[in-house]
């Protein structure tokens, strides 16, 4: 809108970006520029996981039994009814890990070892987490083949090689401080912890039923109306979560100028929303605030003959003030899925040329006609004129397009192109 108010005030002239998550106040050796900030604080928040004398720890390597009780809460099953004897000789009935480990046991969350302990105090590694979370996860076809992003792919042993096609998929994993590492046999941190658990938390719907100490019910159906062209308006409400149904379309802002020709395949783009994002039933789905994040996956130059550039991003994520995320796979609503400038800012540029062409014709003409005779200049105008704006006409409509440029606060509809589940 803001730039078709643009457009048309040129024409007729002629006729005459990030909100940072909220940092969980007790804990002393997290700040808010910690990598996995957002992720400590809510399972601290929410007593997945505990503080020592209020420190986190982050670094330290987490227990065997400290992943399995945090795992227990994140499912709902950390007040399961134990009705199996634990089968390890190391996890005594009076010991304050019994009960965790028992309910480990009785769901089939993490095993033993052959030698029939389970080593409590023992670490877990990255491996081993990722082989739980793909035990209690739906099964579905893997592509092993999104292992070959990674640059250490070769060091995932065979037996875990679906173990993280699948969690990978799904995004349920971790990897940090490199993104394109996996490091699968290193001891899990309790940071790593955090995340991993965190996002399971995000993904409650994958787990099988078996597993969760809370069955999803379908609450019922409501809607978004921002665009009647949307393929979709319905979203799914259940006890869990929140399902934005794939063809749906957002309205959001840039986060900060954007210009084509100083951006380049690969470069991270934010969004925002100045307004709560609500079904017209009334459901909350982003609040304002939010903090859309995506990236650039290709800037089209402009072209000869008036073909604007074009700039082709998508949206991954959206983080809310609180630092609950949500996954998206959303790219602009428009032609192509690419944002480019509109019909009335090329008629401006077209009219510019011919308005600036008409001028120097009339300087030339009037610049002529007082060489030969002083009294032509009437004459030299008229035909100056006319043949300058004609020349400017063509240069403005064979030369190349315009950049796309968008200002902070400029509006875009962008559409989903999966569904998004939105956790409670």
């Amino acid at each position: 809108m803001k730039k078709l108010l643009a457009g048309l005030l040129v024409a007729g002239m002629l006729s005459i970006t990030t909100v940072p998550a909220l940092a969980y106040a007790g804990i002393n050796d997290v700040d808010q520029a910690y990598w996995a900030q957002t992720e400590i604080s809510s399972v601290v928040g929410n007593s997945v996981m505990y503080l020592t004398n209020g420190n986190f720890n982050p670094e330290e390597k987490i227990s065997r039994v400290d992943f399995v009780t945090a795992l227990l809460k994140v499912l709902g099953d950390e007040n399961l009814a134990i009705n199996t004897d634990v089968r390890f000789s190391d996890v005594a009935k009076s010991g304050a890990d019994h009960d965790a480990i028992a309910r480990s046991q009785q769901l089939g969350l993490v095993y033993g070892y052959p030698d029939g302990t389970f080593r409590p105090q023992g670490s877990i590694l990255r491996d081993e987490a990722q082989s739980v979370i793909s035990h209690i996860t739906i099964d579905g076809a893997v592509n092993k083949g999104i292992l070959s992003k990674y640059t250490d792919a070769a060091k995932v042993p065979a037996w875990a090689k679906n173990v993280y096609a699948k969690t990978l998929s799904y995004g349920i994993y971790v990897n940090h401080p490199d993104e394109l590492a996996l490091r699968p046999t290193e001891d899990l941190t309790r940071a790593e912890a955090a995340v991993l658990l965190y996002r399971l938390s995000q993904k409650l719907h994958l787990v099988k039923s078996q597993y969760k100490g809370v069955t999803e019910t379908v609450l019922g159906t409501e809607h978004l109306n921002v665009s009647k062209k949307a393929p979709s308006n319905e979203v799914t409400i259940t006890n869990l979560r929140n399902i934005i149904r794939e063809g749906n379309v957002l309205e959001v802002e840039f986060n900060e100028a954007f210009k084509s020709k100083l951006h380049a395949a690969g470069d991270c783009v934010t969004f925002r929303n100045d307004e709560d994002i609500v079904t017209e039933e009334g459901t909350l789905l982003f609040p304002a605030g939010s903090t859309f994040y995506g990236n650039v996956l290709n800037i089209q130059d402009p072209q000869w003959f008036n073909k604007n550039a074009r700039a082709y991003v998508q949206i991954n994520k959206v983080v809310d003030p609180s630092g609950k995320t949500t996954d998206l796979c959303a790219k602009p609503f428009y032609k192509d899925y690419a944002l480019k400038e509109g019909p009335w800012m090329t008629a401006g540029k077209v009219a510019l040329y011919t308005v600036g062409g008409a001028a120097v014709g009339t300087g030339a003409g009037v610049g002529f006609s007082f060489i030969p005779d002083p009294d032509k200049v009437g004459t030299g105008i008229a035909i100056g004129t006319p043949v300058g704006a004609g020349v400017g006409l063509i240069t403005g409509l064979v030369t190349p397009g315009l950049n796309y440029s968008a200002k902070e606060g400029e509006e875009i509809q962008v559409i989903l192109l999966e569904d998004a589940s939105v956790a409670k």
